[in-house]
Order: structure tokens, then C-alpha cells, then sequence
């Protein structure tokens, strides 16, 4: 996939604020700091078109990305971090759920684990959440360049376990930084195309 164009669109709160731009849509969900805005920048080959931080928590909005004007991705605040208030999280929690329910376009979620660690119960319970709708899911471990090749193995049958994926469930694994598997996400996202 050749990336001519990408960028920021809108943030928003609501399924309301989707832009309707009628074209497939990619949403990303994972813990804070799982490392999503570092792929959504490798995907659209962007430096900083997702804002990244070294602090988790800082998504608080979906955010919507225009790329090629043929696809819209789309950010979702994480999940699991300790420091946000029980009412912020109870309302990150309606507004995905809200997305999820009244997007007219979106095809496939995108559930980011960190390939370093044993999926969070946060984890199994989102992938259990998004296995109710009706929607392809894909796991993406990040952070792949950051171990070795024997641990990257071991961890991914770790987390297809702990997942409790089949045979069939896509897993791929990506780094970011290297840009590995970041051709096989622009191939999923192709074969939504026409």
C-alpha cells in the first residue's frame, strides 16, 4: 500500500462525530502505553501524525485518520491505566462502545498487545468484548524489536493462549521502530479496498 496522504481529521466522543467519509474503517484498541499511536505513525509512514507520549492516559478522544482518502483509521483511548478516575474510564468505555455499535463502516479491530508481556486481564476482556460484534479482529504485538527472536516465539503461543485464539485468529507481530509487519497490516487493509 502506497500511502499518498494521511491525515488527521476530527476528534470525538460520540458516534456522531464520525466523519462520514463512506470508506472502510480500522479502529486500534489496547492498554495505555501498548504502543498505538507509534503504529498508526509506522502504518501511514507519519513521524507525528498520532501524538506519542512517554506517559500513558493521553488518547482521551477517538481520533480519526484519513489515509489516501480510501480508508479511515481510528484511535480509541487505552485501557488499564491505574491513574485515570473510575468515571473517565467508565466514559472511555461508552464512547467505544458507542462507536462500535453505530459505525456504519468499520471492518476489522485491531487489538494491540505488547509482544514483551503476558496479556492483561484488561486484554482478555476486550478481545472477549469485540468477539460479541460482529467485526473481524486482529492482535497486533508491538515491540517485537525489543526481544529476541526465541522470546518473540514463546510470548506469541503465550498470548494466543491467553487470548484463547484459534488457529485461525490473525496474530502479527510488528515493530514500529523497524517497520516489520507493517506491510502485512497495509495488505489487510488493501484487501477491504473496492
Amino acid at each position: 500500500m502506497i500511502i499518498k496522504k494521511a491525515e488527521y481529521i476530527i476528534s470525538g466522543t460520540k458516534a456522531l462525530h464520525i466523519p462520514d467519509l463512506k470508506v472502510p474503517e480500522f479502529v486500534f484498541m489496547g492498554r495505555s502505553n501498548v504502543g498505538k499511536s507509534s503504529l498508526l505513525n509506522a502504518i501511514t509512514n507519519r513521524k507525528n501524525l498520532a501524538y506519542t507520549s512517554s506517559k500513558p492516559g493521553k488518547t482521551i478522544t477517538l481520533n480519526f485518520y484519513n489515509v489516501n482518502d480510501e480508508i479511515l483509521l481510528v484511535d480509541v483511548p487505552g485501557y488499564g491505566y491505574a491513574q485515570r478516575l473510575v468515571h473517565d474510564r467508565l466514559n472511555y468505555g461508552k464512547m467505544i462502545e458507542d462507536y462500535l455499535e453505530k459505525s456504519k463502516y468499520l471492518k476489522v479491530c485491531f487489538l494491540v498487545v505488547d509482544s514483551r508481556h503476558v496479556p492483561t486481564e484488561d486484554d482478555c476482556l476486550m478481545y472477549k468484548y469485540l468477539q460479541s460484534f460482529d467485526y473481524k479482529i486482529v492482535v497486533i504485538a508491538t515491540k517485537i524489536d525489543k526481544i529476541s527472536k526465541n522470546e518473540l516465539n514463546k510470548n506469541i503461543n503465550v498470548i494466543r493462549k491467553k487470548l484463547e485464539m484459534t488457529q485461525e485468529d490473525l496474530l502479527i507481530p510488528v515493530s514500529s521502530e523497524k517497520k516489520i509487519g507493517v506491510e502485512k497490516i497495509h495488505l489487510l487493509l488493501e484487501s477491504y479496498l473496492n
